[in-house]
């Protein structure tokens, strides 16, 4: 995520981009600065935690100047600190640079930058762009900026100053969203478009690798070496859509942005070229991997459901023993924890109370813990043995989407990493799986595109009072998931169950004014599930299914479809659960209700 803002024309710049950054805080609060040249030299300011922050510091040591950029910081690499803050400079202080994204091969980067004399201060990826930058500068910032990414590989949106050229900025873009904003003797770029409405209605928009020069007077843009024009247009947003991307709910955002938000938590990490998956970061050898012997999957509210998600892949991928535990009762439940075990605390603020105190008490026991946090800098993250972060950037919406898929895709990684490494998977198997995962989020993308038929199912079933969502095997938690999500934001009564169950209590409830949520991808266990449907049905259920594309048998059975592109079955949750997400966003609005703040809720749960 993080927000990226800057100015070229005859204003403070400081001012404008400061107030740039405060319609992007929502997309990083962990440390901001903002960069400027002054006389031939440049001057920054940096600090830890919100804008405010910031601007306490600004308000002791004034900038002024009439070009600058700025950057509000969602942490990827390195904690939240005034090292790890944006704008990073090269060793001279000549070059520098704010960037959104993640750099693949920083560590390569800065491995052949030490061996020349740099010397980093900071632990980011964003701080060997610099020196990159200064390595190739021979009076052409335009042309340093383009070598330096011919080396680079991963994703980024970057604005870079030198001091050798105060009157411009360079920007550039690959997989990360950048504007330029055109106005009359000023130029601007940004992130996202609410930092520039205050400013301008006039952007462009760049695309993959686009590389620009801005000055306060002209725009330049190139791509692939070669001279291109970018279509200029008018932004008829307010400034409350634009913070939501034109989207009517951040929920809704949240969900559309989960094909580049599952992308973005496994990109670097899994190859499926060469079939592997690359966790060394977290820190666990395979030797301690090969001993786990259990491993309990330890969350609260929907972080638990990916965590009952997960013990699927763990005992069928891993062949670990493996148990999903509520927070709060793990807490006091006495759990029998040994050296051999491995307890996994998933939390996508990392602050969240009933997890924090389950983490601790596995410490006292002295067992291995491992954190799964969206939050660089959480508690949670810091107290734990090992973390895995996914990169899933602020969730602003209470009831959690994409944080949720984010840590599916996390803990997916996981699992084929330590199957590799325990030798539980053919490499046949470990190949096709490694594929799928990567594959998942051109899938969820296509999902999206065409979503109305779901809109107009919520109309149908928006005035009931109760549902029945219905899973097996691996689709079971992701039942618990859709129900969660109903609940939250709609205030309907509803129950997730696993469908095999249903004859055990349930079915005495159902009646044709309770509609019945079938999550019924195919899989080993479709025709079971097929039969629990049958049962509801014959005693007068309305069957909604979530069904695999192309499945023609289902429209025989049930009531209302909804497709979701094939894929095997161990992988179907993160794509079965997109439908349930817009079903209980659509039937929240058509009820009006708060959707972004349902009663009674909060985002982060720091209180037993």
């Amino acid at each position: 995520m993080c927000g990226i803002v800057g100015y070229a024309g005859q204003k403070n710049s400081v001012d404008i981009i400061f107030e740039g950054l405060k319609k992007l805080e929502y997309r990083g609060y962990d440390s901001a600065g903002i960069a400027v040249i002054n006389n031939g030299a440049l001057d920054l300011r940096r600090s830890v935690g919100k804008l405010s922050n910031l601007k306490e510091i600004l308000s002791k040591k004034p900038l002024s100047s009439k070009i600058g950029i700025g950057h509000t910081r969602w942490a990827t690499h390195g904690k939240p600190s005034e090292e790890n803050a944006h704008p990073h400079t090269d060793q001279t202080n000549s070059i520098v640079v704010v960037h959104n994204g993640i750099i693949e091969n920083y560590a390569q980067l800065k491995e052949q930058l030490k061996k020349d004399g740099a010397v980093f201060k900071s632990e980011t990826d964003t701080e060997a762009l610099s020196y990159l930058i200064k390595k190739y500068y021979k009076g052409i910032l335009f042309d340093a900026v383009k070598k330096a990414l011919k080396e680079t590989r991963g994703s980024y949106a970057l604005a870079v100053l030198c001091k050798d050229e105060p009157d411009t900025i360079v920007c550039a873009r690959k997989e990360a969203p950048l504007i330029l904003g055109i106005g009359e003797n000023e130029n601007f770029i940004a992130s996202d478009i609410p930092a520039l409405l205050a400013y301008t209605k006039n952007m462009i928009f760049l695309e993959d690798g686009d590389i620009a020069q801005i000055k306060s007077n002209s725009i330049v843009v190139e791509n692939n070496d070669i001279k291109v024009e970018r279509e200029i247009k008018t932004i008829l947003w307010d400034a409350v859509q634009a913070e939501k991307a034109g989207y009517r709910h951040f929920m809704l955002k949240e969900i559309f942005e989960q094909p580049q938000t599952i992308e973005d938590t496994i990109r670097g990490r899994v190859n499926p070229v060469e079939n592997k998956i690359s966790l060394e970061e977290i820190g666990l050898s395979a030797d301690f991997v090969k001993n786990i012997s259990q491993i309990y999957l330890v969350a609260c509210g929907t972080a638990y459901y990916s965590g009952l998600t997960a013990k699927f892949l763990f005992e069928n991928f891993c062949r670990i023993a493996a148990d999903a535990d509520i927070a709060s009762e793990f807490r006091y439940r006495d759990p029998v924890l040994t050296e051999n075990s491995l307890a996994v605390f998933i939390s996508q603020s990392g602050e969240t109370a009933d997890t924090l105190a389950a983490l601790k008490l596995a410490k006292s026991k002295k067992c291995p813990t491992l954190a799964i946090c969206n939050v660089v800098g959480s508690t949670i993250s810091r107290e734990a043995d090992a973390v895995l972060y996914t990169h899933c950037g602020p969730e602003i919406g209470v009831a959690s989407t994409k944080a949720f898929t984010g840590q599916l895709a996390a803990l997916y990684m996981l699992a084929l990493d330590w199957a590799d490494k325990r030798g539980t998977l053919s490499k046949e198997l470990l190949s096709k799986y490694i594929k799928e995962l990567w594959s998942i989020p051109l899938k969820t993308a296509n999902f999206l595109k065409n979503t109305n038929d779901i809109a107009l199912i919520a109309k149908k079933f928006a005035d009931r009072k109760d549902f029945l969502y219905l899973g097996r095997h691996i689709n079971y938690p992701i039942a618990l998931e859709g129900a969660l999500k109903l609940k939250e934001i709609s205030y309907i009564h509803a129950e997730g169950y696993p469908a095999g169950e249903m004859k055990h209590g349930p079915i005495a409830l159902i009646d044709e004014k309770m509609p019945i949520v079938a999550i019924m991808p195919k899989s080993a266990i479709y025709e079971k599930i097929l039969s629990n449907i049958e049962e509801a049905k014959a005693r007068g259920a309305v069957i909604i299914a979530i069904a695999s594309l192309g499945d023609e048998f289902v429209k025989e059975k049930t009531d209302e479809q909804i497709f979701i592109p094939e894929t095997d079955e161990f992988f179907s949750p993160i794509l079965s659960v997109l439908p349930l997400q817009l079903l209980a966003y659509h039937i929240a609005v058509i009820r009006g209700c708060d959707v972004d703040q349902p009663r009674n809720l909060a985002k982060s749960v720091t209180v037993e």
